[in-house]
C-alpha cells in the first residue's frame, strides 16, 4: 500500500503530476481531483454523453449552499457553478451524511435532493412533539434551457423528523423519486418508530404524489445514518437503508421495486448488532455485472452485487481500520473502484483511500490512502473513458 503525508496543496499538486497506475487492463490512472472551489461532499451523475454531472456543498456545515457544475473533458475542467437551492443558507452538510443527492432522468434532466437546515422555506411538517416545524426535505430541478434551478421545494407533507440524509433517483421514463426517514402521526416512540418514505413524480420532477411508506414491515431506522435509493438502466429501483429494531441491531437492508412502481420488497443484507449511531452512508453503481451496492458494518465498509440470490459482501480490505462512507464506480471492463473514508467523525474529515476489484470482484494489489479529506466531506468517483477512474474528494 502506498500512502501519501504531505500538506493539502502540495498534495493536489502531487497527484496531479504522479497519478497511480490501475492494473487489469487500465491504460491510465487513477486519478485524483479536488472539488471546485473547495467544496466538500462531492455527488457526481455520469450522463449517456460522457458528460460529468457534480454537486457540492459550500459555506457554514449548518446553513450552506449546494453548487452543481458539468464538465465534457472528466473533470479536467468545470463550468461555472450553478447554485442548486434558491434561498440562501437552506442546504446542510454537518454530519457528512446529510448533504445533497444528484440524479439524471430522462433526456439528461439534472435533479437535486437534499436535507434541508433549520432556516430553509418551505419549512418542514410541525413535529407534535416540539410544536415547531422540522427540516424539510427539498428538492430542485434544473431548469428546461439548463441556466438555473427552478425554486426548491419541500416534499414532506405529512412526515417530520427528518434526521439521516435523504436520497434521490431517476429513471429514464419521468419517474423522479425522493427518499428519506422519518415519522408519520401515530408512530411509535424512538427509533423503532422511524420509517423510510418514498416521494414519486411521474413527470421528471414537474409535481410529486404526497410521501408513502416503503416498506411496511416494521424494522425502525437509525436516525442520523443516511440511506440510498437507485433506478438501474432497466428502471428497477433498489434501496439501502439501516435499521434500528429495538435500539440495537443496525442491519443493513436492501428493498428493490418493480419499474414503475414503488411498492419495495426485501430484506437483511449485513447484520451489525450495536447500541449506538454509526452515522453511515451507502452507494451504488451500475455495470457489466449489474448493480453494485455499498455500505459500512463495523468499521468495515463492503460491496456487492445486488441480484445476487445469496449476496457476499466483499471487504475493502481484510485489515482491520475505522472505514466509513465508501462509494463505487465501474468501468466497461467490470472492474471497479471502492473509495472510503479510514478515521473520520464528528467534526473529524479523516483520510481519503481506495482499492481496485477485478470483473470478478477480487481486490488487485491496487490500493492507496493518499490525504486528509476535509472535515464534513467525502469522495466520490467515477469510470472515464479510457477505463481508468476518477476520484473527487
Amino acid at each position: 500500500m502506498r500512502t501519501l503525508s504531505i500538506g493539502r496543496r502540495a498534495f493536489t499538486a502531487a497527484l496531479g503530476a504522479a497519478p497511480f497506475a490501475v492494473s487489469g487492463g487500465t491504460r491510465n490512472a487513477v486519478n485524483i481531483v479536488r472539488v471546485p472551489e473547495s467544496g466538500i461532499q462531492p455527488q457526481i451523475a455520469l450522463g449517456e454523453d460522457g458528460v460529468l454531472q457534480l454537486i457540492y456543498f459550500q459555506g457554514d456545515p449548518r446553513q450552506g449552499d449546494l453548487f452543481y457544475v458539468m464538465s465534457r473533458d472528466e473533470g479536467a475542467s468545470f463550468s461555472t457553478p450553478l447554485r442548486v437551492n434558491s434561498q440562501d443558507g437552506s442546504a446542510v452538510a454537518a454530519g457528512t451524511i446529510r448533504g445533497g443527492q444528484i440524479a439524471l432522468g430522462r433526456n439528461g434532466r439534472v435533479h437535486a435532493a437534499w436535507n434541508g437546515s433549520n432556516t430553509a422555506k418551505p419549512a418542514g411538517v410541525v413535529d407534535p412533539h416540539s410544536g415547531k416545524p422540522g427540516h424539510p426535505m427539498l428538492y430542485a430541478r434544473l431548469n428546461d434551457s439548463r441556466t438555473a434551478f427552478e425554486p426548491q421545494r419541500n416534499l414532506m407533507t405529512s412526515t417530520f423528523e427528518l434526521d439521516g440524509g435523504g436520497s434521490l433517483a431517476a429513471d429514464h421514463n419521468g419517474g423522479v423519486y425522493v427518499a428519506w426517514h422519518g415519522r408519520s402521526h401515530g408512530a411509535s416512540e424512538g427509533e423503532g418508530g422511524r420509517q423510510v418514505y418514498v416521494s414519486r413524480s411521474k413527470d421528471d420532477g414537474a409535481t410529486f404524489d404526497g410521501e408513502k411508506a416503503a416498506w411496511a414491515t416494521a424494522a425502525g431506522a437509525c436516525g442520523c445514518c443516511g440511506m440510498r435509493i437507485f433506478a438501474s438502466r432497466a428502471g428497477t429501483l433498489y434501496m439501502l437503508f439501516r435499521s434500528a429494531t429495538e435500539s440495537i441491531h443496525r442491519d443493513v437492508y436492501l428493498l428493490s421495486a418493480k419499474p414503475g412502481t414503488v411498492a419495495f420488497t426485501g430484506g437483511v443484507l449485513h447484520r451489525w448488532e450495536i447500541n449506538a449511531c454509526p452515522m453511515s452512508s451507502m452507494s451504488f453503481t451500475e455495470g457489466p455485472r449489474g448493480v453494485l451496492a455499498s455500505w459500512e458494518t463495523a468499521g468495515q465498509v463492503y460491496f456487492s452485487p445486488v441480484s445476487a440470490s445469496a449476496p457476499q459482501p466483499i471487504p475493502a480490505s481484510e485489515a482491520p481500520a475505522k472505514r466509513k462512507h465508501s462509494y463505487l464506480a465501474t468501468n466497461a471492463n467490470g472492474q471497479t473502484l471502492m473509495i472510503w473514508s479510514e478515521g473520520s467523525g464528528w467534526q473529524k474529515g479523516g483520510a481519503l483511500a481506495w482499492r481496485t476489484f477485478d470483473s470478478s470482484g477480487k481486490p488487485t494489489t491496487d490500493t492507496a490512502t493518499v490525504g486528509p479529506i476535509p472535515t464534513w466531506s467525502n469522495g466520490g468517483a467515477f469510470a472515464r473513458r479510457d477505463g481508468g477512474f476518477t476520484i473527487i474528494y
